[in-house]
């Protein structure tokens, strides 16, 4: 049996971007009270959490709004009612997952670019740019190669100087195999419920501080 995440966890994220809206509620929900009720999933913009929201009454929400949530009553924001896990989400939820993750990472270029510039060993044998899928020992070293001259400015950079064909969908990837929680080591979300199997490296909080990122872009 999966381990179950505490409820009412604060969720570190302010907004989050709509995956299914289901306004006759779940049928699938562990929440029986949210299989008639109108219920939305969605994934945060800045951290990735991945969450359960309770519209307003008389709120209908969006397949691909941004919205404002929070998971304290004296917040403004649509209610949080839980976090979720990957497998938790609807269908929908998981079709739209690939396409807003797109979405907030083209918004959020300059962070994720950056990631090519700082990303370091984690031991001598793995880089963490070799967590993102497709790149092996002789792309990892034209990265290095690359950097060293100059440090990479966008993804058309990335694409001309290393011939990564699409370096947001590497991204994409990574981010969605660290929501399925399957790796040992985490470069951008936090595991979630945390266990002492999993290896956070916590990149987006260094990727945001170098960038000066702001919630929202």
């Amino acid at each position: 049996m999966r381990p179950r995440p505490k409820r009412f966890q604060i969720v570190p994220d302010e907004f989050a971007i709509v995956l299914d809206y289901m306004p006759m509620g779940n049928p699938y929900d562990k929440h029986t009270h949210h299989r008639t009720m109108p219920i939305a999933q969605g994934i945060g913009t800045k951290y990735f959490s991945l969450v359960e929201i309770v519209p307003a009454r008389g709120q209908a929400l969006v397949i691909g709004d941004r919205i404002p949530i929070s998971t304290a009553p004296d917040r403004p924001g649509l209610k949080v009612f839980e976090r979720l896990l990957y497998e938790d989400l609807s269908t929908i939820a998981k079709e739209n997952l690939g396409k807003v993750l797109t979405k907030i990472i083209e918004e959020k270029e300059k962070v994720f670019v950056e990631f090519f510039n700082v990303a370091e060993p984690i031991n001598i044998r793995l880089h963490s740019l070799e967590l993102l899928p497709g790149i092996g020992k002789k792309t990892l070293s034209m990265i290095l190669d690359e950097r060293r001259k100059s440090p990479f400015t966008s993804f058309e950079d990335v694409k001309r100087r290393v011939k990564i064909s699409d370096p947001i969908k590497l991204f994409v990837d990574r981010i969605i195999t660290e929501l399925q929680r399957i790796e040992r080591y985490y470069l951008f979300v936090e595991p979630y419920p945390p266990s002492p199997e999993y290896k956070f490296l916590n990149y987006l909080e260094l990727l945001y501080k170098i960038t000066g990122y702001s919630e929202p872009w």
